[in-house]
């Protein structure tokens, strides 16, 4: 593995022209949302919080989609704002640099912050709208939570009465094929690839990593934790993302 710090990255970003950015749950830690298997990871401190994220479990148990609308309704998502890390993206874009948002988060902050949505692609869908498992009908997410502030436990669809879950992609359940291909088209037409805030060990995303760097792109994984791809990384960034990114757009 080729062990190296911010110093060592700032050239490998200000030489990039056409900059695909591969986002994880880290980035949007320093906006109040927990990640998943970091120190303080919300299936590192309760395992348990697992079962409502694979589909079979949400599609065969009531309770457990229960406890699923229960955290959803508490999730910090809904009031969090960018931080100075998905700023940095927006920035990247507006130095011309920026070929796409690759983004295995839910929560739209690099939307909210100003990247334009043609430019990001969702992997695993938004927490913003709900599909319907039998009729197929979507609407805001807005909606069900007011019907559970209203005291509903499991909403099921208000047209046909079937199991409604957030239009994100849960364990088990495939991608949409267009989003991954969108994925696999800006990691391998990028001179850069910057993976951050990820513990690449959620396949097919990880896969975008070697596949950039096998397609000539330099890769720079920024990430508090130690990844699978580490070694596949022209430069690894320990700092704290919200620091790091801005260090690293910075350097043109």
């Amino acid at each position: 593995m080729l062990e190296v710090g911010l110093a060592d990255a700032l050239p490998v970003v200000a030489g990039g022209r056409r900059i695909t950015v591969l986002t994880g749950a880290g980035i949007s830690t320093d906006s109040g949302i927990p990640d998943f298997r970091g120190p303080q990871g919300v299936w590192t401190t309760n395992p348990g919080a697992e079962r409502t994220s694979s589909l079979a479990h949400y599609l065969a148990d009531p309770e457990v989609r229960k406890q699923a609308w229960r955290n959803r309704l508490a999730s910090p998502a809904w009031e969090a704002r960018p931080n100075p890390g998905h700023l940095a993206i927006v920035e990247l874009g507006r130095q011309g640099r920026l070929r796409a948002v690759v983004t295995q988060n839910i929560d739209e902050l690099h939307q909210r912050a100003g990247v334009p949505p043609e430019l990001v692609v969702e992997l695993h869908g938004s927490m913003w709208g709900w599909s319907c498992w039998s009729c197929g009908a979507t609407g805001p997410m807005a909606e069900v939570l007011g019907r559970l502030r209203a005291g509903e436990d499991d909403p099921p669809c208000s047209r046909c009465g079937g199991v409604i879950k957030s239009t994100t992609i849960s364990f088990g359940q495939s991608l949409d094929p267009a989003v991954l291909q969108a994925g696999v088209e800006a990691a391998t037409d990028c001179d850069v690839l910057l993976a951050v805030g990820s513990s690449l060990q959620v396949q097919p995303a990880a896969t975008l990593v070697p596949l950039a760097a096998r397609a000539g792109a330099a890769v720079v994984v920024v990430n508090a934790q130690p990844t699978p791809y580490d070694d596949v990384a022209d430069a690894v960034v320990r700092d704290r993302i919200s620091a790091a990114l801005p260090a690293l757009v910075a350097a043109t």
